[in-house]
């Protein structure tokens, strides 16, 4: 099964006064890592013609991740749809996984607010990287 994976060294400033990398970090660190997928859609990762929105996102942290040592996000898709699709991602530091999200992505046309379907080269590429 193929997978994007994000190598990623927390800095200091993301510690928490609890000596763990602040939970709000962690999201902002998955959607980094899907920029391969946005890149799927978008090539050119050109905001001019966005074309993806997200419609929903959940996360758990199972265990804290601590500043300096590096964190593994491994990012996989687990459902594709007409029109959306989810985004499975964890995130290990020494082997140990620390978090796990799930984000809903749609297809979307900003100048009509609607959903699109997702074209069929796209769903195939989307397809290598499905969860199953």
């Amino acid at each position: 099964m193929a997978q994007f994976d994000l190598s990623i060294q927390p800095r200091f400033n993301e510690t928490d006064g609890l000596g763990h990398i602040n939970n709000t970090v962690i999201p902002v660190w998955f959607e980094a890592a899907r920029e391969p997928i946005f890149a799927i859609f978008n090539p050119e990762l050109d905001l001019n013609h966005w074309n993806l929105i997200v419609a929903g996102f959940t996360i758990a942290f199972t265990a804290p991740t601590y500043y300096g040592k590096p964190v593994e996000v491994i990012t996989r898709i687990s459902r594709i749809g007409n029109s959306s699709f989810e985004v499975l991602q964890q995130s290990f530091q020494a082997g140990k996984m620390t978090a796990e999200a799930k984000t809903t992505l749609v297809h979307y046309d900003y100048q009509t607010e609607k959903s699109v379907g997702i074209p069929a080269d796209i769903r195939e590429q989307l397809g290598t990287f499905l969860v199953v």
